[in-house]
């Protein structure tokens, strides 16, 4: 080969992997695991490639190129290892920020939540969960395998003498937690500490990708997203052909009796409930109010006139015997004093939806049901119940017809 062929061969391969770097934004995510070099949303073969273009210097090296320290071979071998399925040594940025090492794949999974353990049971994780918190064991008909399993307390006052009788080498909690959590300094460091939401929109499917490669199930997880592409897709297509000043202005709230009838609790941005309602093409009112959530005056929403109330509740679900409690919080919105007055409430669009199934890797089924609150034409034609039950049998593995007991929505749809 001559010094010219030699020189445009090089460049030809240099420009190959630019042209793989620049395609990563298109995923939509970025997966947080090191060793991702070309920044997308899979740990691939164009990882192998990236990553001998930053080792031999013909490209720059990305944030997440180096998997262990030192850019070199051990890279390459590292990379090769994880897109095998393991055993691997995987070192990921998790949903609070924080850089974790995780032996994968992971044989002793404790989920601090039900959020959490439903997102291992869906990528076919349930064998390895060693312990359970209360909310899984509040919920039998959507966990029948997991009653025998051991409590650990719940995910706000987690056991930590309980945690370590089992000898986890993975825990899952949220990234925001109460006083009571403290496994950050208490844990030891061989069992690892990855906190994932499991709740927002935006990154809810990365969580799911790097909790399939920590368990070993990257098939299981490209299945869910495909199911969550289907329906967040189609509700996302439909709703961008709704101008923005025709959106219909909706006021998110949540369950709060021992608050005074002067006060609601609003949520304007940042959780995954008010991504239901952005996602489902609603103008939340409360973003032009207040920052995340938090308290507003019951006058102020009387004034701000919504079309469509829809309150939060965590009294329904999978464990209410039935729909009463949610009812009581609809009934308490329409009589609230003023409220006779609010659009939502004189055309009767207000709504409860319980946070057991609008969020979490459920959250597609919250999104299409809050769709159809928004524009009951435009959604006319998707059943949230028919995609409740398609999800509790294909990725619970469960009857699903649990779907009709419980308490998810009120009222009910017909």
């Amino acid at each position: 080969m001559n010094l010219r062929s030699g020189f445009m061969l090089s460049s030809l391969i240099s420009s190959s992997i630019l042209l793989i770097l620049a395609a990563a934004p298109a995923a939509g995510y970025t997966l947080q695991i090191f060793g991702n070099a070309n920044m997308d949303a899979e740990i691939d073969g164009l990882d192998i490639v990236a990553l001998e273009g930053m080792i031999d210097g013909s490209v720059a090296k990305t944030d997440l190129a180096d998997a262990d320290g030192d850019l070199d071979e051990e890279d390459l071998d590292r990379v090769r290892d994880i897109i095998r399925g393991g055993p691997v040594e995987i070192t990921l940025i998790d949903s609070a920020g924080r850089v974790v090492t995780v032996d994968a794949p992971v044989s002793r999974i404790v989920p601090l939540h039900m959020r959490h353990a439903t997102a291992v049971v869906v990528l076919g994780g349930e064998e390895a969960i060693a312990g359970v918190g209360k909310t899984v064991l509040e919920r039998e008909s959507l966990f029948p395998d997991l009653m025998d399993k051991p409590s650990i307390g719940s995910h706000t006052e987690p056991d930590l003498e309980a945690i370590l009788e089992l000898s986890p080498d993975l825990v899952i909690a949220f990234t925001q937690t109460g006083a009571q959590d403290q496994l950050d300094e208490k844990l030891p460091p061989e069992v690892a500490l990855v906190r994932l939401d499991l709740s927002r929109a935006d990154g809810l499917k990365e969580e799911m990708t790097i909790l399939s490669i920590l368990i070993g199930e990257r098939e299981a997880a490209k299945a869910y997203q495909e199911w969550y592409d289907l329906y967040m897709g189609e509700v996302t297509e439909r709703v961008a052909l709704i101008p923005e000043d025709e959106r219909a202005r909706a006021f998110l709230e949540r369950e709060s009796p021992e608050r005074e009838a002067s006060t609601r609790w609003a949520y304007a941005s940042d959780t995954g409930y008010t991504d239901l309602c952005d996602v489902a093409g609603g103008a939340n009112i409360a973003k032009g109010k207040i920052g995340y959530h938090g308290d507003v005056e019951a006058e102020w929403v009387m004034e701000a006139n919504p079309e469509v109330i829809i309150g939060l509740s965590y009294g329904g679900g999978y464990a209410a015997a039935d729909d009463s409690r949610l009812k009581a919080y609809r009934d308490g919105i329409m009589k609230a004093p003023g409220f006779a007055l609010v659009d939502a409430v004189k055309d009767g669009r207000v709504y409860i939806i319980s946070g057991d199934f609008s969020l979490g890797p459920q959250m597609t089924i919250g999104t299409v049901v809050v769709a159809k609150w928004l524009y009951p034409e435009l959604f006319a034609d998707l059943d949230p119940q028919a995609i409740h039950r398609e999800f509790l049998k294909d990725f619970m593995d469960v009857d699903p017809e649990i779907a009709g007991e419980g308490a998810f929505v009120y009222p009910p749809f017909d």
